[in-house]
Formats: C-alpha cells, sequence, structure tokens
C-alpha cells in the first residue's frame, strides 16, 4: 500500500542518529590516540586522572584485604599457638630430665658418702635400700630391701653417711624392718663427745628430735654438745654419731632437766643405709705370732 505524504518516513531515524553519534566518538578517540601518541599531550591527564580514581580501587579493595589480614592473622596465631605447645611439652621434658639428672646426682653423692663411710668402718657392714616408710603417724619404721636371706638379723644397728639410725626390729626372707631413732618406743645409750657424760636418747616421737630426759641439773652438758653412741646393750657399737644438743630445760618436776637432740642422720631423707653385722668377739689370749725363720724338722727315728 503507498504512503501517503504525511506518512513518509524521517530523513534520520533514532538508529541512525546513534550509529552517527558512536561513529563522531569512535573518530574523536583515534584523534585523540594520534595526537596522544605523536605528541604526548593526555600525560597529566592521565595521571591526575588516575591519581583521582586510585582512591575507588583501594576501596574497592579493602574489603578482600581486610579478610586476608585476618586469615593471615587467625593463621599466624594458630601457629604461635602450636610453637608455645610445643615449646611447653620440650621445657616439661627438659625439666623431667633435669629432675632426674638432679636426683641421680644427689644418689650418687649419698652412695659415695656411704662408700666412704664404709671404707672408714673396719666393721662388717652391708649396703641397702629403703624401698617403703609406715604411714603410721605414732611409727617412725622403714622397710630395707635386705633380709634373713641377705643375711640381716634383729638387733643391728642401721646407719646413713652422717649418724645413726635405726635398729632391725624384724626380718623378713627378703626385706627388713628398721625402727628409727626418733621413734616413741626406741632408746638409744649415748654420751656427750666434749665430757663423756652418758645419758638415754629416747623418741619423742618428732623426726627432727630426740630428747635426754632426767639429765641431773648439775650435769656439764649444753646446746652444741656431740652424742654418739656409748655402746653399752650391745647394739650400736660405741662412737657413732647420734645427734647435737639443741636447747636445754627444766622437766615438769624441776628436780632434772630435759635435753632436745637434732638427729645427725638425714631421717627423711636417705635413701640407701648401712647395717652393721654382729661379729663376735675373739675369746681368749690373742694367738702367738709364727717364730721367724725355717721350721723345724721332726727327728729322724
Amino acid at each position: 500500500m503507498a504512503l501517503t505524504r504525511n506518512e513518509a518516513a524521517p530523513l534520520f531515524s533514532p538508529d541512525t542518529a546513534n550509529t552517527l553519534r558512536l561513529i563522531a566518538y569512535l573518530a574523536l578517540a583515534i584523534a585523540l590516540m594520534v595526537i596522544d601518541h605523536r605528541n604526548g599531550w593526555l600525560v597529566q591527564v592521565r595521571y591526575f586522572a588516575s591519581a583521582a580514581v586510585e582512591p575507588m580501587y583501594r576501596l574497592a579493595a579493602l574489603p578482600s584485604r581486610l579478610a586476608r589480614s585476618a586469615g593471615d592473622a587467625m593463621s599466624d596465631r594458630t601457629r604461635l599457638n602450636q610453637r608455645n605447645a610445643e615449646l611447653e611439652r620440650e621445657l616439661l621434658l627438659a625439666q623431667a630430665r633435669l629432675n632426674r639428672l638432679q636426683s641421680v646426682r644427689d644418689q650418687n653423692e649419698r652412695l659415695q658418702q656411704l662408700l666412704e663411710a664404709q671404707r672408714s668402718l673396719d666393721l662388717g657392714v652391708q649396703l641397702a635400700r629403703i624401698i617403703d616408710v609406715d604411714t603410721d603417724p605414732f611409727r617412725h619404721r622403714v622397710t630395707i630391701d635386705a633380709g634373713a636371706r641377705q643375711g640381716v638379723a634383729v638387733g643391728e644397728a642401721v646407719l646413713d653417711a652422717h649418724g645413726v639410725m635405726g635398729q632391725i626390729v624384724e626380718v623378713l626372707p627378703n626385706t627388713a624392718t628398721v625402727m628409727l631413732i626418733t621413734d616413741p618406743a626406741h632408746a638409744l645409750p649415748v654420751k656427750s663427745e666434749r665430757t663423756g657424760l652418758r645419758a638415754i636418747a629416747r623418741g619423742n616421737g618428732a623426726l627432727d628430735s630426740l630428747e635426754l630426759p632426767n639429765v641431773p641439773i648439775s650435769a656439764d652438758i649444753k646446746p652444741g654438745d656431740m652424742l654418739v653412741t656409748s655402746g653399752l646393750g650391745g647394739h650400736f657399737p660405741a662412737g657413732f654419731p647420734v645427734g647435737t644438743v639443741r636447747n636445754i630445760r627444766n622437766d615438769a618436776s624441776g628436780m632434772f632437766a630435759v635435753a632436745t637432740v637434732t638427729p645427725s642422720a638425714a631421717l627423711d631423707r636417705s635413701g640407701e643405709v648401712l647395717i652393721l653385722h654382729n661379729l663376735p668377739d675373739p675369746v681368749g689370749p690373742p694367738r702367738p705370732a709364727p717364730a721367724e725363720g725355717p721350721p723345724a724338722t721332726a727327728a729322724q727315728p
């Protein structure tokens, strides 16, 4: 159907106008690129444009940067916690090894002291180890790892490297029970090394003290006096350290004095002890020494 004059199409439709505008923009862009390439006129423009746009780039990258920083911080903290845990374990192991070495060194020192004491004693002695402690608060007794099969007998004295500890009161096949000198049921004849005064040292239930009851008021005894075994009673040979007088006080009656004594032996620390075996005393006069010279020959018949 033919179009009327009023319905004729326009010369430039909207699509045609947009195409022409695009061509114009492209031509302008090409011209600007050519000019910038040949003369560098747009360097400053690009510089200021980049400076103006850069904060927007930073702002857009901020969430990802914060998330990455938080992740790195958490990773670092996790690694630090793991490293701290490893270092704590290593420290505990090192401390345990150090404590073990210290214990071994102390044990070696005690054994060396016992060995020196054993060499200095011209007596039959036997080394034993404490393996148990009586938990009864009213009895001071320990168990050692030597018994009847090892030649231990009831009544034998027990020492450590510093002094008298007690005596054997019970013997089993492979163990023995030692009553310490601080046990309330124990009594030990002693004498003052300075004056020779004899007394009886009794246990009072305290592991760090003994008592000398019924000491005459006029007796020559004072704090600092060393007490040793007197040899009376037959169980403890004479001359072994027992303790040092700590203080002296009057008893309830006021007629006698009571001396408090600090034991010489390390009753609460010793782990190894020496057992003094009972040696039979020789009977009769000493055997004469053999005569020098060649032995006499029997007479021929």
